[in-house]
Parts: C-alpha cells; sequence; structure tokens
C-alpha cells in the first residue's frame, strides 16, 4: 500500500498489521511515486520466492 506523504514524498506500507503496534510496518521512504512503485513489485516478487 502505498500513500503520498505531507513532504511529498511516497511511502509503502504493509497490508497487514504489526500485532504489537496495531499499526501498518514502513516498508520504506521513495521520492517519486514511480521509486515506490518499483520497490513494492520488488517486494510482492520476493514474497513469492519464500512461499
Amino acid at each position: 500500500m502505498i500513500r503520498k506523504l505531507k513532504s511529498g514524498e511516497y511511502r509503502i506500507y504493509s497490508i497487514h498489521l504489526n500485532p504489537k503496534t496495531s499499526k501498518r510496518r514502513n516498508l520504506g521512504t521513495f521520492k517519486t511515486l514511480n521509486e515506490a512503485k518499483n520497490h513494492e513489485r520488488q517486494i510482492e516478487y520476493f514474497k513469492t520466492l519464500k512461499t
């Protein structure tokens, strides 16, 4: 999940909530939306390798 911050940057958050904090985990902050989408694709690719 990608959200735009007030600073203009984009942050990727985990879809699942962290059980300890009940918040979403920060998976990285990027200057452009394109960089964030690219990194999100990389995350999904490695998740498929894990299973």
